[in-house]
């Protein structure tokens, strides 16, 4: 067992964290995630409105005694979206773990706090790890350059990012983008984080609510598998490359490009039918470079348990003969 200030503090067995993933955070996957002893994440904007979530929070519960939580992402989108009464079904539903995303959700944080509610900040930047802790986030999430959905603008791998934000933050941080393996998670514990974050990696797994054919090209990718789309918008994604996101890249790399020109290619139910219909090129949707890492299809609760293991074997084994060698050398 790996015991650090994120599990204690969340009140979770193990330090592995399943985030929000549009169309894919659902009950079906967060419970199987909270009963593997992780921290899964419901998507509140998955659902189509404040009292379908509150109703999806019900059906979690239904599946699970264990916790969970709801990723609330705020980022500008094509239709208006009604934050303030997600917030409030959220509060309302008696959820005690919020992870935010997107931009700075300090105007939600006194609804929040006043209610128990602990707060877990998507961050891309130190700069925003600092101010989401000095504005009362009871931990952060911490994305490299090699995370699926919006990296940010920086372009900082994680290898970097994550203890440049461990020397400048106190609350525990949990390390995002790139992350699928036990060696994952050892990594992160040594760069300075207290956990990892797996999204991309949960996709492909029995309980995720998502065609078998999208897992299936998930297992077959490489790292080079995916592509980075809006770079001209300033809204950086990675996404799976297909035909979709080469023709967005296409049409970006003429010049003057506003969403206008690429919404029809780019819209969420376009995504939603390549999810659920297994065709990899119907729309866009979101993967990480961590597909490379992904070679087969477990259950959550077979995933978590071969990562803690080998985590472990990793830690007791591997680190400590390096350490006896020196000793000895």
């Amino acid at each position: 067992m790996i015991s650090t200030r994120f599990t204690e503090t969340f009140g979770i067995e193990h330090p592995i964290v399943q985030g929000g993933m549009q169309n894919v955070g659902v009950a079906e996957l967060v419970s199987a995630v909270a009963n593997a002893g992780a921290l899964g994440f419901l998507t509140a904007l998955t659902q189509p409105s404040p009292g379908a979530l509150t109703r999806e929070i019900a059906r979690t519960r239904g599946m699970t005694e264990r916790p969970f939580g709801v990723n609330l992402t705020i980022l500008p989108t094509l239709k208006p979206i009604p934050y303030e009464e997600y917030a409030q079904a959220i509060v309302e539903s008696g959820i005690r773990i919020v992870e935010t995303a997107g931009n700075n959700p300090q105007r939600f944080l006194p609804a929040f706090k006043a209610a128990g509610v602990k707060i877990v900040h998507k961050c891309t930047s130190v700069r925003h790890a600092v101010k989401a802790e000095s504005i009362g986030c009871d931990a952060i999430s911490i994305d490299g350059f090699e995370c699926a959905g919006h990296p940010g603008e920086d372009d900082i791998p994680g290898l970097v990012l994550i203890p440049c934000a461990a020397d400048r933050v106190s609350i525990p941080m949990i390390a995002s983008g790139g992350f699928g393996d036990a060696r994952g998670l050892v990594a992160a514990l040594a760069l300075g984080a207290d956990g990892m974050n797996m999204g991309t990696r949960f996709m492909a797994t029995r309980e995720a609510p998502i065609h078998d054919d999208i897992k299936q090209a998930l297992v077959a990718a490489t790292e080079r598998d995916t592509a980075l789309i809006f770079r001209s918008l300033r809204n950086t994604a990675r996404v799976f490359r297909n035909v979709v996101s080469d023709e967005v890249n296409s049409i970006e790399a003429d010049g003057n490009v506003t969403i206008d020109h690429i919404k029809h290619l780019v819209s969420g139910e376009r995504g939603k039918q390549a999810l659920e219909t297994g065709d990899t090129d119907a729309g866009i949707w979101s993967a990480g470079m961590v597909a490379g890492l992904i070679h087969d299809v477990p259950t959550c609760r077979e995933l978590v348990d071969r990562i803690m293991r080998e985590a472990v074997e990793i830690i007791d084994a591997r680190l400590a003969g390096t350490r006896q060698g020196g000793a000895d050398s």
